[in-house]
């Protein structure tokens, strides 16, 4: 078996913060120098593929793709079906905890424990990075000197401090490199329009509870295949029961309304960051 010391990889999303990491790791590799001390020459950027993003994630996914092949960076796509599971699994047999909205008879709200992220990327990723980088064989126990050995990197904001944890994976140290640097959303879609010469936007799966109201609005406007994906989803979670079962109703919408019974009011909530005194829209 293959050992390899102090893995950096990049879990990448696709997304603004993601692809300003990508574009940093290329600068430094295309340059010969640290241009970005805090981001590393990468030796993987992994891309999770949820089969449920919008189009502009597939675009940046493919620009990512193509400056790594220009840096000599390796990009890795992993097919991670997170919505063919949902699909044909819910209602079935349990699935992955996706944090919808719930509404109780007893008109109680809340919302659903987040563990799609752990399961369809953090898991995906270190079963790759697991047996095909460090060539391990099934069930082989984890060697020491991999244990918390390796970086994984991710595109996390100043403004989402909040959210960089830990890991609880046992091959990786997690690294946030914006935190650390203190760079915004604004300041990385400054960097990756003015360095790169491509305006990006968030990434999140089409049916991510986390999403404004004008998302919806938007895309059911400019992304129709994505709003059917998305509308199919809420659908199916109205018409059968979680397994296990739930006493609450599920929503996509953070109005506790299906996607389909969205208003004008309901869809004004969009989210803007400002990029040389203008506003512009995050994509969530």
């Amino acid at each position: 078996m293959l050992t390899l010391d102090n893995l950096e990889i990049l879990s990448y999303g696709a997304g603004t913060p993601s692809t300003t990491l990508v574009g940093m790791a290329c600068e430094n590799a295309m340059r010969g120098y640290p241009v970005w001390p805090e981001v590393p020459i990468y030796d993987a950027v992994i891309f999770c593929d949820l089969h449920a993003e919008p189009s502009w994630v597939y675009r940046q996914a493919a620009f990512a793709a193509d400056l790594c092949r220009r840096a000599s960076i390796p990009f890795y796509k992993l097919d991670v079906d997170l919505y063919g599971d949902y699909l044909n699994r819910f209602g079935k047999a349990r699935v992955s905890s996706i944090p919808f909205w719930t509404l109780g008879k007893d008109g109680k709200k809340g919302r659903m424990p987040r563990q799609c992220t752990v399961d369809y990327k953090i898991k995906m990723i270190e079963r790759f990075v697991r047996y095909d980088l460090l060539c391990y064989r099934p069930r082989e126990r984890t060697l020491s000197v991999d244990k918390h050995a390796h970086r994984l990197h991710m595109g996390i904001m100043a403004e989402e401090a909040r959210r960089a944890k830990e890991s609880k994976a046992i091959l990786f140290e997690n690294k946030y490199p914006l935190v650390a640097m203190g760079w915004t959303r604004s300041d990385c879609y400054a960097y990756n329009k003015e360095v790169w010469g491509i305006e990006t936007q968030a990434s999140c799966c089409v049916f991510c509870p986390f999403h404004t109201g004008y998302f919806y609005q938007h895309i059911q406007e400019h992304e129709p295949a994505c709003y059917a994906c998305a509308c199919q989803v809420d659908e199916l979670i109205e018409r059968y029961q979680a397994h296990p079962p739930l006493k609450s109703q599920l929503f996509i919408s953070k109005t506790h309304k299906r996607l389909r019974d969205l208003s004008d009011a309901d869809c004004g909530d969009m989210q803007t960051f400002l990029y040389k005194g203008s506003p512009v829209w995050t994509g969530f």
